[in-house]
Parts: C-alpha cells; structure tokens; sequence
C-alpha cells in the first residue's frame, strides 16, 4: 500500500488498520511470503518444481534475486518484484504517449525501461486500404499521430538485440484516444486477462486497462473511423495529404460525461492508492459505493471514503472465499 496522502482522524486510523488486517489475514491463507535478496525460499524437491523470474538454484537451495512476494502456479515457483517497472509480453494491451517522430516510425513512452517503436507498416493507414507504405505515408506522419497524444497499442515482439518493443495497432479498437484522462498506476495492479477494453454502458464510458500501468477512461467511440473508414477520408494525390471528408462532430465533451469519468478516475485512485488490484468489476464497485453513499466525486479522495473503500474489499474477498468454501 502506499503512503496515504490523506489525515485520518483516531476512529479512522483503527479502522482502515483492522480492515488491512482483516485482508492480510484472508491473503495469508494463500501463502504468500515476502523475501529479500538472497533469502532462501520453502520449496518441494521431491515432487519437483520450476524456478520461475527472481530466483536461482545455490548449493541446493532457492534464493531469491530480487526483493518481492512469492507466488506459486502449479510447480512453477518465482518471484514478483514489488513496484516493479513494467514487463512486457507479447500481446499485451497498452496505453502510451507519442514523444518522438522519427523516419517510419513513432516513439512511444509505454512505462518500459526504454521507449516502444510502432512502426508505419504496423499499422492501418487513414484511407483504410492495405497497401505499400509510400514516401507520402511517412511524410504525413503527423497527420495520424503526433507528439504527445496518447495512443492504444498491442505488443507485437522484442528486438533481441536492443531489447527494443514494438508495437503494433492493426485493428479497429487500436488508434488514438481523445476525450479522457490518462491515470498511472503499479504496473502489478493491472492482471493480465482476456479482456482489457471496457465498455460501461451505464456511464458511456470507455474504459482500457493497460497492462503497463497506464489506464484511460474516455468518452465512449463506437469506431476509429477517421483512421479506418475509407468513405469518410481519402488521398488527396495532388499534395499527398490525407483529407477528412467527414461532417465534423462536436468537439467538448458534455460535463456530466466529464463528471462521470472524474467519478471513475477517483476510484481508480483510491484503489491504487490502497494498493488494491484493478479490474473493471471491482473499480465498478467503487464508483457505486461513492454513488450509494451520495459521495461528492472531490469526497472521494477524502479520508473517510479510503477506509470505507478498505472495509467494502474486506467484504468482497471474504464473499469470495465462502464461495470458494
């Protein structure tokens, strides 16, 4: 959990303490145990196991390499690092920002020890035809993407050389975001799972997950049309511009869209502020719990709604573990 930026009253501070409690109980019973460097970990040699990242086998024992909680699936036994920068795999959902435009391709800051390439060929072109990259393509770059927008992305593979990752946007869900806020959080807190786009119809909001950490929510688009649909944009082949044909829409989003993404983001706050994991499921919980309690949207980074965020989670893995019972 991270330090709280918030003052708590007596009442409040035992409170939030007997609720993390409450849930480090519950999470102890799925033995887990935080090692340091070098600190030997408790394994079965007679029904075998694998060493997984932040281990390594020493005069018969498994010592840890880096400082984190241990974690076991199945046989396999490692290590995950605590605040741990982002570690990429291929086919991960992303949320980056433009900063630099250089030939054929985008840099992308993506929350990685470096930053991320999408090239010109990974991705659809405005004009939505597949086709050769040509010079006009690179020389309107900008007319897709430019310094500092944000963008959705998908690892497509590493560079084995200079550990370079590479991006690519090859479908309609992928292209720039616009009408939302950008939020960073522990790249840990975001699970990887068959789902990282979310629609929360009842808000009209649009919600990605990325699993680098970042997370936007946004206004809700049904398609990426100027990037994809070929009747709403064409070639100018006279000056090798792309030139939108479509009727322009509104450009301000209407304050109680605003209101509701401020309402969403204040959720993920407080959760990451808790240190609590990020799903579309429990972040839902959190906006319905501040509706519920008729909690103004700036409340909610207020003392007393972190401890009853805190106490709800109780609540929620000790459901799940009866279910489970």
């Amino acid at each position: 959990m991270k330090e709280l930026q918030v003052s708590l009253n007596q009442t409040q501070k035992i409170r939030l303490q007997t609720a993390l409690q409450k849930l480090q109980d519950l999470s102890s019973k799925v033995d887990h145990s935080i090692v340091a460097v070098a600190d030997t970990i408790s394994v079965n040699h007679e029904d075998g196991f694998l060493k997984g990242h932040g281990t390594f086998e020493l005069g018969g024992e498994v010592v840890a390499t880096v400082c984190g909680v241990v974690e076991r699936v199945n046989k396999l036994v490692y290590v995950r690092a605590l605040r741990p920068r982002y570690q990429a795999e291929r086919g991960d959902i992303i949320v980056g920002r433009v900063v630099e435009i250089v030939p054929e391709r985008w840099k992308v800051e993506i929350n990685f020890s470096q930053d991320a390439v999408l090239m010109l060929s990974s991705m659809n072109m405005p004009d939505g035809i597949q086709r050769r990259r040509t010079a006009n393509d690179e020389l309107n770059m900008r007319t897709i993407f430019e310094e500092n927008d944000i963008i959705c992305a998908e690892v497509r593979d590493t560079f084995q050389q200079d550990g370079t990752l590479h991006l690519q946007a090859r479908s309609r869900k992928y292209g720039k975001l616009e009408k939302g806020q950008l939020l960073t959080v522990s790249p840990y807190l975001v699970k990887r799972s068959k789902q990282h786009f979310h629609h929360l119809e009842e808000f009209g909001i649009d919600l990605i997950l990325g699993s680098n950490g970042y997370i936007w929510i946004g206004e809700h688009v049904e398609a990426r049309d100027n990037q994809e649909n070929p009747s709403n944009q064409q070639n100018d082949t006279s000056n090798g511009r792309y030139v939108n044909l479509a009727v322009p829409e509104k450009t301000y989003t209407a304050l109680e869209k605003r209101q509701q993404i401020c309402r969403i983001a204040n959720a993920i706050r407080v959760l990451s502020s808790l240190g609590f994991n990020m799903t579309k499921e429990i972040i839902m919980e959190i906006v319905n719990l501040s509706i519920t309690l008729n909690v103004e949207i700036h409340e909610m980074l207020g003392a007393e709604f972190y401890v009853r965020v805190a106490e709800k989670e109780v609540e929620r893995r000790s459901s799940l573990k009866m279910g489970r019972g």
